[in-house]
């Protein structure tokens, strides 16, 4: 364990050391929630729409904020540098798992997250008064869904990440993946609001869980047994994604080359 505590130490640390490129991500993100309360507040001036109200929508978009600023960019950009620099090299020599190193250092960054969220829930509430929380079991399943998103989305940059075993470059990967799971997990628009189909897909797909799932919880749109539902669906993506990274990762290492072998 002290090999995976040094890393999530490093983690830290690399947040503080690159304040600049965090602070310009998170800004870009901050900027994103302000221009989304600002256009859902008009939408939704005149009453509800798809079932939300405004209330209800200001909430929503606080665990969108919160999907898109934890786990920050910076785990799959480092992980791409490594692979597509040959730095990995050193990496696969140390005493640690390749896979669970990368997420040790994802949550050695977290803390500075979790406050920039904190810090942003308590503008909302201070502009717009308290926002409602859901009572009694939902509550501890909304707890368990936000955890629950830390890995998934870690996962989820992993497996792009691991691309740079087959590709020279990795901003067209990631550009694309940030589009679907935009899109998906309902980060750009409550899930609600796509077509049935689409909205049925992306309910069951992982990228919910990054969004959807606890937001929906969280704003009172979910109770009991369907709350309970989702977050089995979140769990269970969780589970087979991080099994299917151990494989992918098998093939993918087979890729690297170092000095010719």
């Amino acid at each position: 364990m002290r090999g995976y505590v040094a890393l999530a130490r490093a983690g830290a640390k690399s947040v503080v050391a690159y304040r600049l490129p965090f602070v310009l991500s998170l800004f870009g993100v901050l900027f994103q929630f302000i221009a989304m309360l600002a256009v859902w507040r008009a939408l939704l001036s005149e009453g509800a729409a798809g079932g939300f109200t405004w209330p209800q929508m200001r909430g929503y978009l606080l665990i969108a904020f919160a999907s898109g600023v934890l786990v920050s960019i910076f785990a799959d950009f480092r992980m791409a540098h490594r692979i597509q620099s040959g730095l990995v090299a050193l990496d696969l020599i140390k005493p640690v798992r390749y896979q669970e190193a990368r997420f040790a250092e994802v949550l050695g960054a977290v803390w500075i997250e979790v406050l920039v969220v904190g810090a942003a829930a308590g503008v909302t509430v201070a502009s717009g008064g308290a926002l409602p929380l859901p009572a009694g079991p939902d509550l501890a399943l909304f707890a368990v869904s936000m955890l629950l998103l830390v890995p998934l989305k870690f996962i989820i940059l992993y497996l792009t990440g691991l691309t740079c075993f087959w590709t020279q470059s990795f901003i067209g990967v990631q550009w694309a993946r940030m589009a679907v799971v935009n899109l998906l997990s309902g980060a750009l628009v409550p899930l609600a609001y796509l077509p049935a189909w689409l909205g049925t897909v992306a309910t069951w797909s992982p990228f919910a869980g990054m969004t959807s799932t606890p937001g929906l919880i969280f704003v009172g749109r979910v109770h009991g047994s369907a709350a309970l539902a989702l977050v089995a669906v979140q769990l269970g993506w969780v589970l087979a994604l991080w099994i299917g990274a151990k494989l992918l990762w098998r093939t993918a290492v087979r890729q690297l080359t170092v000095n010719g072998g």
